[in-house]
């Protein structure tokens, strides 16, 4: 079953209903230019009431060009899972960092496979590109025309435009390790709609890795 990464998350209502909707990933964004930036206090007040309730979902912080030192600073902090990388930061870079990396790639053109793949990364993530905005534009790139046969195995979670209403074909396409999504389940930047919410994760489950939705049989 695919996994589902909810990332953009502000305040710990939108936190609580995207793990107990069954999300296995609840992302914090760290990045100052993003409306999603969340400050590490209050992310960590987030995780810290989730773990008191049992919330067993990886908490992953998002970064873009950060120094290491204060990537490292902030996810001892909030006492995150994963560190996820959105900028330029090299393969020495993401090895150094005592945490396992998601490697994000905005794709614009062929995805380079092998550079990639030199970060060792715990997972890999393709996102939609946009000059000036490393994530969360809400733009679909043109996953449907990808062919990932040749991909060697790694964890590979697809973002860029997903919401509701195409999850389930981005799961059946393309088999993804998991999905990501922000903006496509938002009622305005930084708040989750908790239908939407619901609906995506449910959405995303239903598709058996085999093609067929667990829930209608085709």
């Amino acid at each position: 079953m695919v996994k589902v990464k909810i990332c953009g998350l502000t305040n710990l209502d939108d936190a609580r209903t995207a793990w107990q909707a069954g999300a296995d990933l609840l992302g914090f964004i760290f990045v100052p230019a993003s409306p999603r930036c969340i400050a590490p206090a209050q992310a960590s007040a987030i995780i810290n009431a989730l773990r008191g309730e049992g919330c067993q979902a990886l908490c992953v912080g998002v970064f873009a060009d950060a120094p290491a030192s204060e990537v490292e600073k902030i996810a001892e902090q909030c006492r995150l899972d994963l560190v996820q990388l959105h900028g330029a930061e090299p393969p020495a870079y993401a090895r150094a960092l005592p945490r396992p990396v998601i490697r994000a790639h905005r794709v614009r053109g062929a995805v380079p496979w092998e550079e990639l793949l030199s970060f060792d990364a715990w997972a890999y993530l393709l996102d939609s590109y946009h000059p000036q905005r490393a994530g969360g534009t809400g733009q679909r790139w043109a996953w449907e025309e990808m062919d990932l046969s040749a991909v060697p195995p790694a964890r590979l979670i697809i973002a860029g435009g997903l919401t509701p209403d195409n999850v389930a074909e981005a799961v059946r396409r393309l088999h993804p390790w998991g999905v990501d999504v922000s903006s496509g389940v938002e009622s305005r930047p930084g708040q989750k709609d908790p239908v939407k919410v619901r609906d995506f994760i449910l959405r995303a489950k239903a598709v058996r890795m085999g093609g067929q939705d667990a829930e209608s049989g085709h």
